[in-house]
């Protein structure tokens, strides 16, 4: 296991409106699901706050609006 990966952490972002899978990659292979209340929630692995400030600042960019930024424990990871 690399220092990054053993380092990282696994995150839950929730923003409003349906994200295309497609997106997963261009949101660091992120696992996006669509939810029926109109919402999608990405979960994945950070490495470390400069990787999350930078997911953020995509979210940011393109518009999304932002629900919540949950840390998962190791019981919570997918």
């Amino acid at each position: 296991m690399t220092a990054a990966k053993k380092d990282s952490k696994s995150y839950q972002i929730r923003v409003q409106g349906h994200l295309p899978d497609s997106w997963s990659e261009w949101f660091g292979g992120f696992e996006i699901n669509s939810r029926p209340n109109g919402e999608s929630v990405m979960t994945g692995e950070i490495t470390d706050q400069t990787a999350l400030h930078s997911l953020l600042e995509r979210i940011r960019d393109i518009g999304l609006t932002l629900i919540e930024v949950k840390r998962l424990d190791e019981k919570q990871n997918i």
